[in-house]
């Protein structure tokens, strides 16, 4: 306890006070295997011009996306990005990921965090949105746990075809708090609907697609929604990429009551996978069953535009049981940069980082099609991914094209499909990085 100033004196009595000799004894409840028993180790102190070339020499062994051709996606894209938004989110003022507490203090962070939720309804086509939440995959979560609280049935029932690090984050959620999760497997790469028909009934809360799905492939979402609704109190819960939406039918045309999706292609860095930020939006007669909390305008007492926090059901304000979440972050700084990259990027910029995307992504589909050995692993419709075949283990191709410099894609193997891979092409690939990509794969495959 080398930071807390407390004597060696005052520690034997705090130790005492509670019943205990020493310290060790009040690790007895962890497995000896997991304390570590070995003196701690450390290196002499160094200067901070030798810890910054320290630091400089491990940051100099990763390859960044600027630096290679990257088609990583299953989540987390490689969008491009224009340098005002860390221009503009790098502000002292603005520079914080933690929640405004005292907030009405904070009128200009609650504006943005009101303009963020208006773009976010903007995009979805929903009535309300929160202030955002971790990620994705929690945002989806507590969809759940929203529709649960909606309904009072405990029933979810998920779609095979979502990313299956969200299922885990799902299944950490509702563990104990039994809600029954009824998974419906993937036909062709897609749901199976009739699967799904067959799985609903009065008992379930709500039905999680995603679409595009982890496959990068776009469900029947308007033959989805009359099997939903067909249940009598069952929600669409419908997970989106926000930047297929500029392109795509919105959420609210296929009627999804409730709408989450990862926001980190909205103005943030993969950043080695995070951090990221969710969103969430549904329909005003959702509102209060809404997790998180809200920005709302009001005028003050002058009768000047004022905002503030409102529809909050949060432990700190009620009681713990009633609370609709217990998120205190709401990832702010991330949702910031989604903000100021969707007020720069426009209703047209997006739509075109959409066409831009999908295009290129099937030109570079049927390009890899015509390499011996490869095919599409799926027939269904696809966004800006998708799953091709291979003709030797996805881990080969991938090691083999790290030496060139390319990064070749997710090897689904991982997640149980053998010789597969999964493609993610965005607006910032040219025609050369997609050519030579399709180049290389015909070398390595020849071996």
């Amino acid at each position: 306890m080398p930071f807390i100033s407390n004597t060696d004196k005052e520690r034997k009595e705090m130790l005492a006070a509670i019943g205990v000799k020493k310290f060790e004894e009040l690790l007895k409840d962890i497995p000896g295997k997991f304390i570590h028993q070995e003196p701690c180790c450390l290196e002499n102190p160094l200067s901070e011009l030798e810890i910054t070339s320290r630091i400089n020499e491990l940051v100099s062994r990763n390859i960044s996306t600027d630096d290679a051709n990257s088609f990583l996606g299953a989540g987390v894209y490689d969008h491009f990005i224009p340098a005002a938004v860390d221009s503009i989110i790098s502000r002292p003022e603005f520079l914080t990921a933690y929640t405004p507490y005292q907030a009405e203090v904070s009128q200009g962070t609650l504006q943005y965090i009101y303009e963020y939720q208006t773009l976010i309804c903007e995009l979805t086509g929903m009535e309300i949105s929160n202030a955002g939440m971790y990620d994705g995959a929690s945002a989806a979560a507590e969809a759940i746990l929203m529709a649960v609280r909606k309904t009072k049935k405990f029933k979810a029932i998920i779609a095979e075809t979502i990313n299956p690090l969200y299922l885990q984050v799902i299944k950490a959620y509702t563990e104990g708090v039994e809600i029954e999760l009824v998974m419906v497997p993937e036909k062709n790469g897609l749901v199976d609907l009739k699967i799904l028909k067959d799985k609903l009934d009065d008992e379930t809360a709500c039905v999680l697609i995603q679409t595009p799905n982890f496959f990068g492939n776009l469900e029947d979402v308007f033959a989805i929604e009359p099997i939903v609704h067909s249940s009598k109190k069952a929600l669409f819960i419908a997970c989106v990429d926000p930047l297929s939406l500029p392109l795509l039918n919105s959420p609210a045309e296929y009627k999804a009551d409730i709408v989450v999706g990862e926001g980190q292609s909205l103005g943030n860095f993969q950043s080695f996978g995070g951090p990221l930020f969710g969103f969430l939006a549904t329909s005003l007669s959702l509102a209060r069953t809404m997790p998180g909390r809200i920005v709302g305008a009001s005028l003050d007492s002058d009768g000047n535009k004022a905002y503030c926090l409102t529809l909050q059901a949060r432990e700190q304000h009620i009681r713990r049981v009633k609370a609709t979440s217990n998120i205190c972050s709401n990832q702010a700084l991330c949702n910031l940069a989604a903000t100021v990259y969707m007020c720069l990027m426009g209703k047209q910029g997006l739509k075109e980082v959409s066409e831009q995307s999908t295009t290129k992504a099937h030109y570079l589909a049927e390009k890899i099609c015509k390499v011996d050995g490869f095919s599409m692993a799926f027939d269904a419709p696809f966004f800006k991914e998708f799953a091709i075949k291979t003709p030797i283990p996805a881990s080969k191709i991938i090691q083999k094209l790290k030496h060139k410099n390319i990064f070749a894609g997710i090897n689904m193997k991982q997640f149980g499909y053998e010789n597969m891979l999964l493609v993610a092409v965005t607006e910032k690939k040219r025609k050369c990085d997609l050519d030579g990509f399709v180049n290389s794969l015909k070398e390595v495959s020849n071996v």
